[in-house]
């Protein structure tokens, strides 16, 4: 009886001896792997499938810029097996090769939509000085293209990867999209640094944003899971550094501009300006030298 109630219930590890605290903690780990496998891609080939997809759409990203037509279908070869093998982590290996192959249907809309999408940016930006610097080196252009392609794939109903690809831009740029979010075309990212798009967003056609702007819900319950939680963005709206609009019920109309530092929860009209007063002082700096110039 005392060797059963013994198995049931493990002597606690010895706290001065490193060799049994190491034993009991593998034995932990090992069990709880054991009751929760993990069905995740490994990071590495969810950040190769990302650099052979935009190596593909742009030779920008290519080492052999000047591909032959045997070449391009030679890496579009390859990028299906890439998704492939990706896929065959988070679903049945019989699913995978259908997901790929419609994948491969939404390569072509998905091209043309990030070269509105960079010619947008060059437009918009006066530091730009051709759609190769924005391929290349803007990290608002590297965020969407990562997201169409996330979208495309949770589009298709693929589970993880379209989260997995999304961190992927998060990590290399600082901008946050959910890649259930709805974004229309000639989408234009400034900067970019900071900026939060949630799940149910909707942003339409020739939308501007700059760094710091949040896209997010006002309720955090996981009961809301499901519904519309973040806002509507209407066509050819501007949103300025550190806006912040809230809501599912939200709903920015179009050619509005939201300033910087704005904080909305609800519904603003067509062609509306939105702007955060505050003020601000100006004095010599032997004026402001004073104890209650100073907070911490």
């Amino acid at each position: 009886m005392a060797a059963i109630l013994e198995a049931r219930n493990p002597p606690e590890p010895d706290s001065n001896d490193p060799h049994e605290l190491d034993r009991a903690f593998a034995e932990t780990l090992i069990r709880h792997r054991r009751s929760e496998p993990a069905a995740l891609p490994s990071k590495h080939h969810v950040e190769g499938f990302v650099d052979n997809a935009l190596a593909l759409l742009f030779p920008q990203h290519a080492e052999d810029v000047a591909a032959t037509e045997d070449q391009i279908r030679a890496q579009l070869t390859l990028l299906r097996a890439d998704l492939g093998r990706v896929l065959c982590a988070v679903v049945s290996g019989e699913r995978s090769q259908g997901l790929t192959g419609r994948f491969t249907e939404l390569l072509p809309g998905m091209y043309e939509r990030l070269r509105a999408d960079a010619k947008a940016i060059l437009a918009g930006d006066p530091a730009a000085e051709s759609i190769d610097e924005v391929v290349v080196a803007y990290p608002g252009f590297l965020a969407i293209a990562i997201h169409r392609i996330a979208h495309g794939l949770h589009s298709l109903g693929v589970p993880i990867l379209p989260r997995l690809l999304a961190e992927v831009a998060h990590a290399r740029t600082g901008i946050d999209i959910h890649p259930g979010a709805t974004i229309g075309r000639s989408f234009c990212i400034d900067h970019g640094t900071g900026i939060v798009i949630g799940e149910t967003a909707v942003i339409g056609e020739e939308v501007k944003i700059y760094q710091g702007v949040t896209l997010g819900a006002l309720s955090v319950s996981k009961s809301a899971a499901g519904t519309k939680r973040h806002p509507t963005i209407e066509d050819r709206v501007v949103l300025y550094a550190n806006a912040t609009v809230l809501g599912g019920d939200t709903t920015v109309g179009h050619d509005s501009v939201i300033g910087g530092n704005v904080w909305l929860t609800t519904s603003v009209p067509p062609r509306s300006f939105v702007y955060h007063s505050s003020q601000v002082r100006v004095r010599s700096v032997s004026d402001a030298l004073d104890y209650a110039d100073y907070s911490i």
